[in-house]
């Protein structure tokens, strides 16, 4: 442990923590490039269009009511982290868009944390919201994401360890004992959560964040659970129908492959998402398995992106035009705002029977 600690020291002082990230993304990304490739050099991609094609269009219909159903309850990952961070003035519509601009966009970019940040802040700064907010409410949002995967794949693991065990090789007894210590380390973090306020984040008062109570934590741990919930069904009403395999089974794999490609920070887990959901499922056909994927990738990136990316421009030109409204009614000119006094005829009309008079 004091060897590893020594490297992990060293790598840190030459390399920093972000470019350890980077290189970590790069291998994964590597290794699942190199997996694809070895598994889909003989593919016959008339096949995995016939897999396609051949899909009961009720089965589609169905996968994308559920993904509409994540994206919904991605929504109130935003709702929940405004009224945690003090700022329950910003409407529901608006924490609406911002989450799911913010997550389709990232989704799709890459590097969510980044990308999915700055589309929040642009929508949000319109409602009072600073730099400092929108990393405070990034933050309970991702809590809200980890703290749902926690849950849901210690229960999973617990319960069909060997659904791990094709993803990660371990054998069915690490992978429960796994699973187990999850929900123990989920349980520990409610209960200290649970005993007083917690807060966290550098000195004091602008830069920190109060922790959700317990009972608020569990509101969390259900939002999260609930959106995984509706990706992994989605996924599971569009597989093939043979073999037959357990839906928890299958949510164990979707899961693990869906960290993982988040891990890789490659555009929508590209390439390491499908690399882990092949490797892990070797009973299914490889074209009518990568059929499926292709559909819900269809259904969970592209189309929520081309959404958002409509949304987004729609939402500029809007603002554009406010922008433009407001400034029509004024002038470049200070001094032409100002009343213009034009001279009265009617005292030169008035004086003239005084002049009279005084003639008289």
């Amino acid at each position: 442990m004091k060897g590893l600690k020594a490297i992990a020291g060293w790598l840190r002082a030459r390399l920093g923590w972000h470019t350890l990230g980077l290189v970590a993304s790069l291998v994964i990304i590597g290794i699942a490039v190199f997996v694809l490739y070895k598994m889909l050099r003989n593919i016959r991609p008339t096949e995995v269009l016939e897999a396609i094609s051949g899909t009961d269009p009720w089965r589609i219909g169905v996968a994308a009511l559920l993904v509409a159903g994540a994206y919904f309850t991605l929504t109130f990952y935003d709702w929940f982290a405004l009224r945690t961070i003090g700022k329950p003035h910003v409407p529901y519509r608006v924490a609406a868009l911002a989450s799911f601009t913010s997550y389709s966009i990232g989704h799709n970019i890459g590097f969510s944390a980044f990308t999915g940040g700055t589309v929040r802040y642009r929508i949000y700064s319109a409602h009072g919201l600073g730099a400092v907010d929108v990393a405070k409410l990034c933050f309970i949002t991702g809590l809200t994401f980890w703290l749902g995967n926690i849950a849901i794949l210690g229960l999973g693991v617990s319960v069909e360890p060997w659904a791990a065990s094709a993803v990660d090789h371990l054998p069915p007894w690490v992978n429960r004992l796994i699973g187990l210590a999850l929900l123990a380390g989920l349980a520990a973090y409610v209960t200290w959560v649970g005993l007083k306020p917690r807060r966290i984040g550098v000195g004091k008062g602008h830069w920190t964040v109060t922790l959700p109570g317990w009972k608020l934590t569990l509101l969390q741990i259900v939002i999260g659970i609930i959106d995984l919930s509706f990706c992994a069904a989605a996924m599971y009403v569009l597989m093939p129908e043979e073999p037959f395999i357990d839906p928890i089974a299958l949510g164990v794999v979707f899961i693990s492959a869906t960290l993982l490609g988040f891990a890789s920070h490659a555009p929508g887990g590209l390439g390491v998402f499908d690399a882990a959901m092949l490797v892990a499922l070797p009973q299914f056909e490889t074209e009518p398995l990568l059929g499926a994927l292709l559909l819900l990738r269809l259904l969970y990136y592209v189309t929520p992106f081309a959404i958002a990316l409509i949304l987004m421009g729609a939402r500029e030109l809007m603002m554009s035009r406010r922008r433009l409204d407001a400034t029509k009614g004024i002038s470049p000119d200070p001094l032409a705002a100002l009343p213009v006094i034009e001279p009265d005829a009617a005292p030169d009309e008035a004086s003239k029977p005084q002049r009279r008079r005084a003639a008289g």
